[in-house]
C-alpha cells in the first residue's frame, strides 16, 4: 500500500456514505461524535452550541460525502477540520451578535477570541491524536512537573528516548498556533 494512501476504514466508510447507508453514519457518529463535540465546546464553551455544531458536522458528511478527499489525510483529521470550521462559524455569528447588541468590544476583539479558540482546540485535537507514548510524557513533564530524567523513569525508558519522546510531542504541539496547519493535521508519529 502506497504510504499515503488512507485507511482501508476510511476509504470504505466513504463509499458507504456516497451510497447512502445509514448505518455508516451511525458507525462514524459512533466513532467520532466525541471528537467532534469536544473540539466544539473547546471553541465555544457551551454544551448545546457543541450539541449544534455537532449535528451540523453529520448532516454535512450526510449530504456531502464526497467533500472528503482520502489524499488529503485521514477521515478522523477531515471531521476534525469541520468541527473547527462549523464552531468557529459558530462563535462569529454568536460573537457578533453579542457585539451588536451591547455595542461593546471591536471586530479585532472578536478575531482574537476566535484565534486563541482555534489554538485552544488544534491543541487538544494534536495532544489526544498523538500516540499514546508521546502523550504520556508531555503529560508527565507538564501536569506532574517532572524533568526528562524523572519522566524516563516514570515510563521505563531510557533518558536519550524520553528527551525523544518529549521534543517530538512538543515538536506538534507548537503547530497548533500554524493557521496553515488547521486544515492538514499531522500524521500519528511512531
Amino acid at each position: 500500500m502506497a504510504k499515503d494512501a488512507p485507511p482501508r476504514w476510511d476509504r470504505r466508510m466513504q463509499q458507504r456514505l456516497a451510497r447512502g447507508e445509514a448505518a455508516a453514519l451511525g458507525e462514524l457518529y459512533d466513532r467520532f461524535a466525541t471528537l467532534v463535540h469536544g473540539l466544539a465546546h473547546r471553541v465555544l464553551d457551551d454544551d448545546s452550541d457543541a450539541d449544534r455544531v455537532t449535528r451540523e458536522v453529520f448532516a454535512h458528511i450526510w449530504e456531502n460525502p464526497e467533500s472528503y478527499d482520502p489524499g488529503q489525510g485521514p477521515l478522523r483529521s477531515w471531521i476534525a477540520g469541520l468541527a473547527h470550521q462549523h464552531a468557529v462559524q459558530r462563535l462569529r455569528q454568536t460573537e457578533t451578535a453579542a457585539l451588536a447588541r451591547s455595542g461593546a468590544g471591536t471586530a479585532e476583539d472578536l478575531e482574537r477570541k476566535v484565534r486563541q479558540a482555534s489554538v485552544a482546540a488544534r491543541a487538544d485535537y494534536i495532544v489526544t491524536s498523538m500516540p499514546a507514548p508521546l502523550r504520556a510524557a508531555l503529560e508527565l513533564a507538564y501536569f506532574q512537573r517532572r524533568d526528562y530524567r524523572q519522566t524516563a523513569a516514570d515510563l521505563g525508558v531510557t533518558e536519550d528516548e524520553a528527551r525523544r519522546r518529549l521534543r517530538l510531542g512538543l515538536q506538534l504541539l507548537s503547530t497548533a498556533n500554524d493557521q496553515r496547519a488547521l486544515h492538514h493535521r499531522p500524521r500519528r508519529a511512531l
